[in-house]
């Protein structure tokens, strides 16, 4: 035989594969990298998912100013009720809106959190004031703002 047949030492190492230590060490890093991005991931789910809430109460509110200035009353016509343009629960995935209008010109709107979103509650009364005033482990609530970032970040 002549030496054309053998295989070459270098070519013969680049086909044997990947050893079982570089294989575990990739796996460690990808489990490592997984362990970081999940929760921001999660993280930033959950914050792409709060302004349907603060935006559904800001609009809620103007239909409120809009009735008032109509009727003289946040309250519903001839009820105790507020008006119900504000109550509305059909434009929201994450949120359900109720409306307590505790006299003819006090009213508060509050939005709590359902399925992915529970644990959140958001209000805003007669004043503009605004609260966030339940959140999940690892939030912070305000009584002055909507918190739309851990650590009580307003928005």
């Amino acid at each position: 035989m002549t030496a054309r047949n053998t295989p070459h030492p270098v070519l013969r190492r680049t086909l044997q594969g990947f050893t079982l230590i570089e294989v575990m060490i990739t796996v460690a890093i990808i489990g490592i990298l997984s362990a970081i991005a999940l929760p921001a991931y999660t993280d930033y789910i959950t914050r792409g998912r709060i302004p349907e809430a603060t935006s559904q109460l800001a609009a809620k509110q103007v239909r409120m100013e809009q009735w008032f200035q109509d009727s003289r009353s946040y309250r519903a016509t001839g009820g105790t009720a507020c008006y119900i343009g504000a109550s509305d629960t059909t434009s929201s995935k994450y949120f359900t809106f109720s409306c307590a209008a505790s006299s003819a010109t006090a009213y508060t709107i509050t939005a709590t959190g359902t399925g992915a979103m529970s644990g959140f509650v958001y209000t805003v009364n007669q004043n503009g004031d605004k609260a966030t005033t339940g959140v999940p482990t690892g939030w912070t609530t305000s009584t002055s703002c909507w918190v739309i970032k851990k650590g009580g970040v307003c928005g």
